[in-house]
């Protein structure tokens, strides 16, 4: 639950800079470390809280609560990907799939949202909208126009070229800055020449660098990387600081979910494979599912029942339902890699989502343990491995900053909508 206590008038400005998958105590420890003195002087008048994302704590469907103040199964993002019900062909919803309006569409709040995740394409606003991952066309990711002709005109990326990171990791790193240097350079550019009464730039670059090399986030190979990143950083967050400040602004920063670094991925299409509850022919991806299925996964973690009235090929009843459901949850529980319990809790659909649309959502939601990052792929052969990724998200250990003091206590990325729009109406 979230209390604000704030003093001025109606009018005043709410300045946010998204920092994507920025852990709580990554930040904690880098202020300890020197490494982040910037932030750390902003935390002598504000407050650096601890925060919960979503779940599933993926990007799609944290920003997308962050964006509007809303529950998935209000807003109708579960993910990344879904799929269609007769083809079992993938889906990949975008910003004109939400069944939510943007709080600041509600609100009438002049806004610039750049490059928050799960925004593409962008559509006319009152304001500015760059949109973020999965963006693939610089002008269908832009609004208005001449937006578009600055950011083309200074060379803008819309994302890092991840690919880099395993075959070349310092092609990667070189990509990585540049890119950040260009979405610093475009954020600066846009605050100071757009009129707005909310401003929101989101930092996706610290996501890319935590999932290719997390595992030296606080030594080791490639620290020196992280070090000379969130200085940069740390420098970037206190200019813009000093500018909302200048402005009578409300300053936040926030992060859309936690990282930690991966001991194992864990492909559950295989454990539901080996298990009998998921039979594919030969077909690719999930098209090949066939009618004897029970149950299928999409990622992260997602497990759906293959229900006649809801799939095509569907055979499973609504009155074994819930025994289905229980007995997947009592074998899942059971998953252990190394003598560890890979699952920390099991979700059924009804007691984390609510809403219109919670029927869309998966019906049954496993959280990992920290370290086993859960996997929807059907083309694995084992139920274990790794991959070049080395460090996943965390449901909690996100963070959320606030200029002034503010009492915040259970906060999900979900509340932070009411802070702003209590800041600024």
């Amino acid at each position: 639950m979230v209390n604000i206590f704030r003093k001025g008038k109606r009018d005043r400005k709410v300045v946010v800079i998204g920092l994507d998958g920025v852990p709580y105590t990554l930040l904690a420890d880098y202020m300890e470390r020197g490494i982040m003195p910037e932030f750390a002087e902003l935390c002598k008048n504000g407050k650096l809280n601890g925060m919960r994302s979503t779940l599933p704590e993926v990007s799609s469907v944290a920003w997308t609560s962050f964006i509007t103040g809303k529950n998935p199964g209000q807003h109708g993002i579960f993910g990344f990907m879904e799929i269609d019900r007769q083809s079992y062909e993938y889906i990949f919803p975008n910003f004109n799939s939400l069944k939510e309006r943007p709080f600041w569409e509600r609100e009438n709040i002049k806004t610039v949202a750049f490059n928050i995740p799960q925004t593409y394409p962008a559509r006319p606003m009152n304001g500015v909208l760059v949109s973020g991952f999965v963006a693939l066309d610089l002008k269908k990711a832009t609004y208005p126009e001449k937006v578009f002709e600055y950011l083309s005109g200074i060379g803008y990326k819309l994302d890092v070229n991840a690919k880099l990171a395993s075959e070349n990791p310092d092609a990667f790193f070189e990509n990585l800055f540049d890119t950040f240097d260009k979405r610093k350079k475009a954020i600066e550019h846009i605050y100071d020449s757009e009129d707005w009464q909310l401003f929101i730039g989101t930092i996706t670059e610290t996501d890319r660098l935590h999932h290719m090399f997390f595992d030296s986030a606080k030594d080791g190979k490639y620290f020196h990387i992280f070090e000379k990143f969130y200085k940069e950083l740390d420098r970037f967050i206190g200019l813009m600081a000093d500018k909302a400040i200048k402005d009578g602004a409300l300053f936040l920063t926030c992060s859309d979910h936690g990282f930690t670094p991966i001991k194992s991925e864990v492909y559950l299409s295989r454990w539901l494979i080996e298990n009998g509850y998921l039979n594919l022919s030969s077909v690719e991806g999930l098209r090949g599912v066939t009618s004897d299925t029970k149950a299928f996964c999409l990622d992260p973690s997602r497990i759906y029942i293959h229900l006649d009235e809801r799939y095509s090929r569907g055979k499973i009843r609504q009155s074994d339902y819930s025994k289905l459901v229980q007995e997947l949850k009592k074998k899942l529980s059971e998953i252990t890699f190394e003598g560890q319990k890979v699952i920390k809790e099991i979700y059924l659909k009804h007691e984390i989502f609510h809403g219109d649309y919670v029927d869309s959502g998966p019906d049954i939601y496993l959280l990992p343990n920290y370290g086993f990052d859960l996997k929807g792929a059907v083309n694995r052969d084992s139920l274990f491995g790794t991959t070049h990724f080395k460090g996943m998200h965390t449901y909690d250990d996100a963070h959320l900053f606030v200029s002034i003091p503010v009492e915040c206590s259970d906060i999900k990325i979900e509340d932070v909508a009411s802070i702003i729009v209590k800041h600024v109406k």
